[in-house]
């Protein structure tokens, strides 16, 4: 799989829904219900952040729901590559971007959605074919004032930007031309998740499913 075809898988997936829930699993059992209560609410696409112990397992697990496509977060090295990949990661999200991550995704065919922040790196990922990227850390380092801006010089970049986007400041994203959807984690409060209350997650995936792009 190439770079661009990477990317075209990848902007395919931002296109099922406007937010994309950034999740992190602590406990297994959550997995199936807290994937079913998204997909319920109207939001397919699941990142999970490699973050905790069982990450891997959560992947796995949520996989097997209909109609999820589960995705690995905080991919950082190529061995992570892998292991998502084996999990049933349908695509990888990385904070950032190296040379040996780009050349696992193309290894493994794991369509990835590499982090950029500054220009340079937005046009390093373009030389290597990936016009689809994360913007990160969204909300501290200029919010979508700064991807206003880089649409000037960079339109054949998209993103997806993510980091301490909340429910509120989605939609100044979302209006943007170069945004393709947004990665949030507000959709899954954390007392939501401790308590298992599945309704009040599926609420909150449905507004968000709801906004426009």
């Amino acid at each position: 799989m190439t770079p661009s075809e990477q990317s075209q898988a990848t902007l395919a997936l931002c296109q099922l829904a406007p937010v994309i829930p950034v999740l992190v699993v602590s406990d297994l059992a959550q997995a199936r219900p807290l994937a079913e209560a998204l997909v319920t609410g109207g939001l397919p696409v699941l990142e999970v952040t490699l973050r905790t112990d069982c990450a891997l397992d959560a992947i796995a697990a949520m996989a097997e729901v209909d109609g999820a496509v589960v995705g690995a977060g905080t991919v950082l090295s190529p061995a992570q590559m892998t292991e998502a990949r084996a999990a049933g990661a349908r695509f990888a999200v990385s904070p950032g971007a190296t040379s040996a991550l780009l050349d696992a995704s193309r290894i493994e065919a794991l369509p990835l959605l590499p982090g950029a922040q500054t220009c340079s790196e937005i046009m390093y990922l373009l030389e290597q074919g990936y016009n689809v990227q994360k913007f990160f850390p969204a909300e501290a380092i200029g919010g979508a004032a700064a991807l206003a801006s880089i649409a000037g010089p960079l339109p054949q970049a998209t993103f997806c930007p993510t980091g301490g986007i909340s429910a509120e400041r989605a939609p100044d994203y979302l209006a943007l031309s170069n945004v393709a959807c947004v990665g949030g984690s507000w959709v899954v409060p954390k007392a939501a998740l401790a308590e298992g209350d599945w309704s009040a997650i599926t609420a909150l995936a449905r507004d968000a499913a709801t906004l426009a792009r």
